[in-house]
């Protein structure tokens, strides 16, 4: 059991990764703390993507000798790497939407952040 766990211990972290990140986007109201929980979650796919596209003893396509060139359980499926660099690429633009939508949410309700309690200053007006 021990070590079925330790062969797949990428693909176990990125699902705990994953479960706390869900969580956290399920269980806060704070916008900001939303957004994290939202980065984890991308980074535990990005995680799995690249455990599940790296096989040991093979070479990746680019690098391969000459002698390789008609084999191709030698190689390494180049997919997984190409999924996670445009899935990085997606989540940062993602990510940059959010946090600015958030911080415009802020700048319009300023009671939004407090609760209701109406302890912030009003925004000044433009």
């Amino acid at each position: 059991m021990t070590v079925k766990l330790m062969e797949h211990f990428e693909e176990i972290a990125a699902l705990i990764l994953f479960g706390i990140g869900f969580t956290n986007l399920l269980l806060n109201r704070n916008m900001m703390k939303k957004i994290i929980g939202f980065s984890m979650m991308d980074s535990a796919i990005y995680l799995f993507l690249a455990s599940y596209g790296y096989i040991d003893g093979r070479v990746a396509p680019i690098i391969a000798s000459e002698s390789a060139l008609l084999e191709v359980g030698m190689y390494v499926n180049p997919l997984p790497a190409g999924l996670v660099l445009t899935g990085i690429v997606v989540s940062v633009s993602v990510t940059a939407i959010m946090l600015a939508l958030t911080v415009r949410l802020y700048r319009t309700y300023p009671s939004f952040w407090c609760g209701g309690r109406c302890c912030c200053p009003p925004s000044p007006p433009r």
